[in-house]
């Protein structure tokens, strides 16, 4: 016993000593660690090095359900040292500084129709674009009819910070030319019709037409660059538009809704009398697709491969993935990947490859 009790004062004694000595170094330790973090971060470009083709960064692949691992709807798009954004979510602009993607470049941002989720995030990536650079423009941002009023909202939002950064950094380095956005709309296209948006040095993006009903306007986008293609769906449910755009994609980046989970979430709501929210979860079922349906897109279309965003309900865990995806691969048998945030798919010009690396 007395061995015992002389064994735990010693224990005892070294448990305070190393507690006394974490607490004495902890500032010049967490000094270094956050130095090295900063070495690693600070001027990173993930697109230093990246072969001549496609590039598709997830930035935000979740929804507006609340959800800690992804920012709102937000994709980057690389054709070549071109880069372009497809919607704003909120957080999108965060991970993409997270994940050393080069905000100050972004040539162009698309949306694919004006829910809040997809644009909530447009001022921050107005801000950091501006301050990435220095840009001396506004970002371009296209979009169906209404695109207009979207950006000039925000412009008005954000006009009194714009003045405070210039007059805080100075013009040279917030110039005031550079702050904000400029809309450029485009017609909607005709229904099972692809309007090309954009025709240049080798790079098309086309814009289609998807039934996202009772929401209109509502767009997916599709880039053919060097004999690859990715085809991004936007909101939707099942649309034979998108298939006829699709067809013979490398990848379809397609969004999708689990209606046997989401039913749990209705329940539950039910069950605590919160009828407002119930009845939500219940209307969004009519207007998103499937995992099961986008599964059938990629196979009616011929795509080589599907990576699933816009994930609703949330998912806390990966190994809850298989209850999310139901009977997807039954009805397509090429790769299903669930996307996340931080993901990016590399497309090298002139063959059939594909390869996936996360950036967070």
């Amino acid at each position: 016993m007395k061995k015992r009790t002389t064994a735990l004062i010693a224990l005892a004694a070294i448990l305070l000593i190393a507690g006394m000595s974490v607490k004495l170094f902890q500032i010049p330790l967490a000094t270094a660690l956050l130095e090295r973090t900063v070495d690693q971060r600070v001027g990173r470009d993930a697109t230093a090095g990246l072969p001549d083709g496609l590039h598709v960064a997830l930035c935000g692949t979740g929804s507006p359900f609340p959800d800690p691992s992804r920012a709102g709807p937000c994709t980057m798009v690389i054709a070549g040292m071109r880069i372009f954004v497809v919607d704003a979510g909120e957080g999108g602009a965060r991970n993409l500084m997270l994940m050393g993607l080069p905000v100050g470049r972004i040539e162009r941002l698309f949306l694919t129709h004006y829910h809040s989720d997809h644009i909530d995030g447009l001022g921050p990536l107005m801000l950091l674009r501006w301050a990435g650079t220095p840009s001396t423009s506004p970002l371009p941002v296209s979009g169906p009819p209404g695109v207009e009023a979207v950006v000039a909202g925000f412009n008005q939002a954000h006009a009194a910070d714009n003045g405070y950064r210039t007059a805080h950094h100075g013009a040279a380095i917030m110039p005031p030319s550079g702050a904000g956005a400029i809309a450029f709309p485009f017609v909607l296209p005709a229904a099972g019709t692809g309007l090309v948006i954009l025709d240049d040095a080798g790079l098309r993006i086309t814009a289609f037409r998807v039934n996202h009903a009772p929401i209109s306007p509502a767009v997916g986008y599709r880039f053919d660059y060097k004999g690859r293609s990715v085809v991004l769906s936007g909101d939707t449910a099942f649309s034979p538009s998108l298939v006829t755009a699709a067809r013979g994609a490398d990848l379809l980046v397609h969004e999708a809704l689990q209606p046997m989970l989401v039913k749990k979430l209705t329940a539950a709501f039910e069950a605590r009398g919160i009828k407002n929210t119930a009845q939500v979860t219940r209307d969004i079922l009519n207007y998103h697709t499937t995992p099961e349906q986008a599964a059938d897109a990629a196979r009616l279309a011929g795509v080589r491969a599907l990576a699933l965003n816009h994930i609703v309900p949330p998912m806390p865990m990966r190994f809850a993935y298989p209850a999310f995806l139901g009977d997807a691969h039954r009805h397509y048998s090429g790769p299903i990947m669930i996307g996340e945030d931080g993901m990016m798919f590399s497309l090298p010009a002139g063959g059939t490859a594909m390869t996936e690396k996360p950036l967070l």
